[in-house]
C-alpha cells in the first residue's frame, strides 16, 4: 500500500494546484470529453461559494467517469482546490495508480474495510478549507439505480458549518457499466448536474440531512432524465427488479400461469 499522508503542503500547495491544473485541463478533460458528449447543467448555481470556502459535493456513482466529469464539470475556481476520497485497496495499492489519481484529483485515501487509520480525513480537510467531493454510497453502482447513503457527508457540513453542493451524474452509467473492462464507443450522451447549495436546517439531525440531500440528487438526476429520454432513478430500480425476478424464475421457482 502506497501512503499518502495528510499534509497542508500536499492538499493546498500553490505548486500542486498549478500542476493539478494543467493535468485536468490538458489531460484529463480533453480525453473525456472527447470520449462522451457531456452537457454541463446549473454551472450558476455555484455562484454564492466564495473563492475560498469550503464545502462539501456530493453525488451519486456508477461509474470510473464520476470524478473526472465533477472535476470538469464544476467551474475552475472550485474544482482546482477540491479533494476527493478514493479507495485506498484499489487508488493508492500501487505507485503508479497511487501517482497519477493524488495528481488529477487530489485524492486523499479512504479505508473500504472499515479500519479507523484513515477515519476522519475528509474532516480535517474541510476543518482546514480545503473543498471535498464524496460519494456517500461508498461504491460504484452495480445498476445504475441510486443505493442509500452514509451520512458522512451531511456530518461534515453540519460540523463544520460549511454547503453540500448536490449533484447528479445522469448517463454515466451506461456509458461506461460497472463489471466493463471500458466504456462504450460512440460518444454516449452525459449530462453533469449541479444543484444548488444546501444547509441543515435548524436542529436537523445528520440522518435526516442526508436524506434530504439523497432526494436532492434523485430530483436533479430526474429532471434531466425525464428531459433528455433517459431513464429515471425509479425505472432503473424497476429494470433491477425485473432483472432479479428472472434470476429467481431461471432458479426453478414457480412462474406464473
Amino acid at each position: 500500500m502506497v501512503e499518502w499522508g495528510l499534509s497542508k503542503a500536499r492538499y493546498k500547495s500553490p505548486v500542486n494546484r498549478v500542476a493539478r491544473f494543467a493535468a485536468q485541463t490538458l489531460l484529463l478533460k480533453p480525453v473525456v470529453w472527447s470520449q462522451l458528449g457531456v452537457e454541463v447543467h446549473g454551472q450558476e448555481n455555484t455562484g454564492t461559494i466564495a473563492d475560498d470556502q469550503a464545502f462539501v459535493v456530493v453525488a451519486n456513482h456508477s461509474s470510473h467517469f464520476d470524478a473526472p466529469l465533477i472535476f470538469g464539470g464544476l467551474p475552475r475556481r472550485l474544482a482546482g482546490r477540491m479533494a476527493t476520497g478514493a479507495a485506498a485497496d484499489y487508488f493508492f495499492k500501487h505507485w503508479y495508480t497511487a501517482g497519477p489519481t493524488a495528481l488529477f484529483f487530489n485524492a486523499f485515501p479512504v479505508d473500504r474495510s472499515g479500519s479507523r487509520n484513515r477515519r476522519g480525513l475528509a474532516g480535517q480537510l474541510v476543518a482546514d478549507g480545503v473543498p471535498v467531493l464524496i460519494f456517500p454510497e461508498g461504491t460504484r453502482s452495480r445498476t445504475g439505480a441510486m443505493g442509500s447513503f452514509n451520512p458522512g457527508s451531511a456530518g461534515l457540513s453540519i460540523k463544520n458549518g460549511v454547503p453540500i453542493l448536490p449533484l447528479a451524474l445522469v448517463g454515466a452509467f451506461a456509458a461506461w457499466p460497472a463489471g466493463r473492462s471500458r466504456w462504450l464507443p460512440g460518444r454516449p450522451k452525459v449530462h453533469v448536474v449541479i444543484g444548488k447549495p444546501m444547509y441543515p436546517n435548524p436542529g436537523e439531525i445528520t440522518r435526516d440531512f442526508s436524506d434530504r440531500i439523497r432526494r436532492a440528487i434523485v430530483e436533479l438526476h430526474d429532471a434531466t432524465a425525464l428531459a433528455y429520454g433517459m431513464p429515471t432513478q425509479a425505472e432503473l430500480a424497476l429494470s433491477v427488479a425485473a432483472i432479479e425476478a428472472a434470476k429467481r424464475n431461471d432458479d426453478g421457482l414457480p412462474r406464473e400461469s
